[in-house]
């Protein structure tokens, strides 16, 4: 059952990216590796940007289709999944990127196709 709509997506959008900028700090990342604290807030801040140029009612500047926002992130989430085993992230640093890296598959995974979503 797919629910997350395209209004829902965009609502999560700039808490999420907001959350990948400060959690680093907040949690101490970075004692397993140091790019455990720097890679998170550069993908919040590239997170950011995305949603300020996606077409969504949300997006200000509104000229990158739906579809490829949701590729980004499908992309971002497989990275983050990913990193903890490349670069030997351990402990908090590896649940950390696990964790959100889960939660961003699963949100796609739960993505409304964009053919659905005129329908919605």
């Amino acid at each position: 059952m797919r629910f997350v709509t395209k209004t829902i997506h965009a609502r999560l959008d700039y808490p999420v990216a907001l959350a990948l900028i400060a959690l680093p700090f907040l949690l101490g990342l970075g004692t397993s590796h140091p790019l455990a604290l720097g890679i998170s807030p550069v993908i919040g801040i590239a997170a950011l940007l995305l949603t300020v140029f996606t077409d969504h009612h949300l997006g200000l500047i509104r000229v990158l289709p739906y579809k490829l926002h949701l590729t980004v992130d499908l992309g971002v989430g497989v990275l983050f999944l990913f990193l903890p085993f490349a670069l030997g992230f351990s402990g908090l640093d590896a649940a950390y990127y696990w964790l959100n890296g889960a939660a961003v598959v699963a949100v796609i995974a739960l993505s409304k196709p964009e053919a659905d979503l005129a329908s919605a």
